[in-house]
């Protein structure tokens, strides 16, 4: 199975002046662990996940005030959708991180997180019967 098939495509794109209390709001209502952050003028594409956000409020910072930037992971590792899932999940287990930002030809266009990994591998609990 390759990673287009377990990506999610619907992707949150915030910007780098985004507050963490706005990105965190957007990440709850949409109920996913990530976004990816465009900072064409700066550092390009970034990642900020729902830990940078635990990890910044965990020391005391107010998410009120604190953005995005300074949270964001720059050093992106990106998968193709061509990978199989194997590949994306060495290339999390090696940079010990939960979610890839999915590029094709330079553009996001999914994230694929360890819980899309799981849900391929493994089958869905079936009800007990009674």
């Amino acid at each position: 199975m390759l990673v287009r098939d377990a990506m999610s495509t619907v992707v949150l794109t915030i910007g780098p002046a985004h507050t963490l209390r706005k990105a965190s709001t957007l990440m709850a209502a949409r109920r996913i662990g990530a976004a990816v952050v465009l900072d064409p003028d700066g550092m390009g594409i970034g990642i900020l996940t729902e830990r940078d956000i635990l990890n910044s409020v965990g020391l005391g910072q107010n998410p009120d005030t604190e953005r995005a930037h300074a949270h964001t992971t720059t050093d992106v590792v990106f998968a193709a959708p061509t990978w199989t899932l194997e590949e994306a999940a060495r290339a999390m287990a090696h940079g010990g991180f939960r979610h890839l930002i999915v590029c094709d030809r330079g553009e996001p266009v999914g994230i694929v997180s360890v819980r899309d990994i799981i849900r391929c591998w493994a089958p869905l609990r079936q009800p007990t019967p009674a």
